[in-house]
């Protein structure tokens, strides 16, 4: 059976026409802290990528896609913080949040249902590839992008080129297999290193490095699995030494984990990835260190922390699009595995 469609009723409240709140108080949006276009770019990928899209999701991935495009400027950067009156509050950079929108972008040029999206998605990441960034996880999100745009332009110059750019930086393995990090603490959004090198391997046909990205990948779900359930690295980071299980856990963190498995499973085809999906979605469930649900089922919000007596029940935006992408995630799993066995049926 196929896992629940993700309901987009929370994000929808915490989106206007020109954006998407970063915080919320409980459920209201923090107006004050005004946009983000890390947010934002995590925004276009879900709502870009849901299969069959409402009139809801249909318009937040128009609001998201504007909102990206405008946050460009014509060297290819992107502005990260917005205010609500509709000024940048930052200058046009190459950080994360450069790499999150190529991203988004290649993610919408690649999956979105609707030919404007596509085609005005592409556009923006084509204009941003050209670009490098010397901040690893920003270059690994550009990475993905860079590989969702080959599946929409093979062969494509410029995301071959960011690809390749990025395999020098990610892709050596270190000569430690009990640590084969390229930090010596783990930190935030941490699978998004193991994906990456799953989007550099196969978009570069390179078996090393997608050997490399499992690898990384398998070493970071076994470190996070404790007990059956999943228990994920904290806000603060962790390093070998420190006491495990630690707190706050975010929900980015078990997201980024999500989408690593799934990568590794539609690269690969091999289902055990899909334990590592199950354990994702059971973790927003209760199926986590303190054994609380971290997300509302009736509006889709995900709340913004896991402590050991409760959870933070503040439901901004970067925890309810990671309880959305996983749960996206989980139901992609869940879908191709009932395909396989049905197919595995009617050969018998």
């Amino acid at each position: 059976m196929s896992a629940p469609a993700p309901r987009f009723d929370h994000l929808a409240h915490l989106s206007t026409d020109d954006g998407l709140f970063e915080h919320a108080l409980f459920t209201t949006p923090r107006r004050e802290h005004g946009y983000c276009l890390d947010d934002v770019a995590r925004g276009l990928v879900v709502t870009s990528r849901e299969p069959g899209p409402s009139d809801q999701v249909r318009h937040l991935t128009s609001v998201y896609l504007a909102f990206t495009c405008s946050a460009q400027d014509g060297d290819g950067r992107f502005h990260n913080r917005r205010r609500e009156d509709g000024s940048w509050a930052d200058e046009a950079s190459t950080d994360d949040h450069w790499g999150r929108a190529i991203w988004g972008l290649g993610t919408a040029a690649a999956a979105s249902t609707d030919d404007q999206v596509r085609a005005v998605a592409l556009d923006g990441a084509t204009r941003a590839l050209g670009l490098r960034s010397p901040w690893w996880r920003a270059m690994a999100y550009a990475a993905i992008g860079a590989f969702e745009v080959l599946r929409v332009r093979p062969g494509d110059h410029e995301a071959l080129g960011l690809l390749a750019d990025a395999r020098a930086m990610l892709g050596r393995p270190r000569r430690d297999a009990t640590w084969p990090w390229p930090e010596s603490r783990l930190t935030y959004a941490n699978a998004v290193l193991p994906e990456a090198l799953l989007a550099i391997g196969s978009g570069l046909a390179d078996e090393q490095v997608l050997q490399h990205g499992l690898d990384i990948l398998a070493w970071l779900l076994d470190l996070q699995n404790r007990d059956g359930h999943l228990s994920v690295i904290p806000a603060g980071g962790w390093r070998r030494g420190e006491p495990l299980p630690a707190y706050d856990q975010q929900p980015i963190e078990v997201a980024a984990l999500a989408e690593a498995c799934w990568r590794a499973l539609d690269l690969t085809g091999d289902d055990t990835w899909a334990t590592g999906l199950d354990l994702c979605s059971a973790w927003f469930h209760g199926a986590n260190d303190s054994g609380l649900r971290m997300t509302d089922p009736m509006h889709g919000g995900g709340f913004d922390g896991l402590h050991v007596t409760g959870v933070n029940q503040n439901q901004g935006a970067e925890s309810t699009l990671a309880a959305l992408a996983t749960q996206q995630r989980a139901r992609s799993a869940s879908d191709r595995v009932a395909q396989v066995a049905q197919v595995a049926r009617v050969a018998r």
